[in-house]
């Protein structure tokens, strides 16, 4: 791959390997989305680069690294128990909105909700800071859109369950700190 990179600098490279890196881990983006994400930042960030070329040699990069680490994963990972909570505050009634491009689609997923008894949503940014430092961040609202505050019940529950769960999970500033290795398998 770095004879495609050549005539780029080894800063946009990097970074184009990075983005290539955080959109296949993140395990929520499908081929198409990551290709159209990196062409656009081919594009912008490396205009005397073809695209076409070079999107899937990104891509083939990220996913060879990603399933050379995956051979040494346990077979249960923090995001499998994420998951698995995630569908149990479907269960209790929450909305679960993952992987969403900004707090506006989460919004109108809790509108559109029949009798919602709140919002747990995160976005593609906080799965791409979960990829690189292990911490993944949850907004948590009331069915009014607003934000849980310190000892509500609401919350106290949300984290109780990711703590059972063996999520370490921490209310700070408006949002809960979900502490977790970003091990997801893709298959893309």
């Amino acid at each position: 791959m770095s004879n495609s990179l050549q005539s780029v600098d080894e800063r946009t490279a990097r970074e184009l390997r990075g983005l290539a890196r955080v959109l296949v881990r993140s395990g929520y983006a499908d081929h198409a989305a990551i290709t159209a994400a990196l062409t656009e930042a081919v594009q912008e960030d490396a205009p005397s680069m073809d695209p076409a070329a070079l999107v899937p040699l990104l891509i083939g990069e990220a996913v060879i690294d990603l399933n050379a680490e995956a051979a040494g994963w346990p077979e249960s990972t923090d995001p499998d128990r994420l998951d698995a909570v995630l569908a149990e505050f479907e269960r209790l009634g929450l909305v679960v909105v993952r992987y969403t491009s900004d707090h506006h689609a989460a919004r109108q997923a809790l509108e559109a909700a029949d009798a919602p008894q709140g919002l747990v949503f995160f976005t593609d940014t906080d799965v791409w800071h979960a990829v690189d430092f292990g911490m993944l961040e949850l907004k948590l609202w009331h069915p009014d859109t607003a934000n849980v505050a310190p000892g509500e019940p609401l919350l106290e529950d949300v984290l109780a369950l990711l703590r059972q769960n063996d999520l370490p999970a921490v209310f700070d500033e408006g949002r809960i700190e979900v502490t977790l290795e970003w091990r997801r398998r893709v298959t893309l």
